[in-house]
């Protein structure tokens, strides 16, 4: 994978969004939630998902990235927050399995805090299952710091959620 473009993407990618989506929660997640949760997922709702997100009201984007087979290999979504600490949200990042720890999520990452720049929002945070210790190896790698828990429920099992935050994401933002 020589080539990868990292671009906003809009309605026409939706499809593609839902598939990572899908794939990705099915590999990052399995043996953290039920199966039968990771079974009822389905690219049709996921679809829905992502097309609901992009008209709330949150100023929401996505950027993807492409591999030199012009594929959808990965996304990254952020959007703004209500919230008195952080301007925005890295609201979710996925990849394709074999697409992990090539540096394509860091670029997303860093599409994703350029963009924040641009809206004037210095800041940024991100959820992530605390389960999930690849999720959290890499936001810590990228300097974020631990600021908050929580618990969400996911095919009726509870799981401990932990936030990461960055006060200036001008130190997320890389060139190639």
């Amino acid at each position: 994978m020589n080539s990868l473009q990292i671009r906003k993407a809009g309605e026409e990618d939706i499809k593609s969004i839902a598939k990572v989506y899908v794939d990705g929660w099915k590999t990052t997640y399995d043996g953290l939630v039920p199966d039968n949760y990771l079974e009822s997922l389905t690219y049709e709702e996921a679809k829905q998902k992502w097309i609901s997100f992009l008209s709330s009201e949150k100023d929401p984007f996505i950027y993807i990235a492409d591999n030199n087979e012009e594929e959808n290999i990965g996304f990254a979504a952020g959007k703004r927050l209500d919230n008195d600490k952080f301007d925005g949200e890295l609201y979710a990042l996925y990849l394709l399995p074999e697409c992990r720890g090539l540096g394509t999520g860091r670029q997303l990452v860093s599409a994703i805090a350029k963009h924040f720049i641009e809206k004037n929002m210095d800041s940024m945070m991100v959820w992530v299952m605390e389960q999930n210790k690849s999720g959290l190896g890499f936001y810590e790698c990228m300097g974020g710091k631990e600021y908050l828990r929580r618990k969400s429920e996911f095919g009726g099992i509870a799981v401990e959620d932990v936030a990461y935050g960055w006060e200036d994401v001008s130190v997320l933002c890389r060139e190639k």
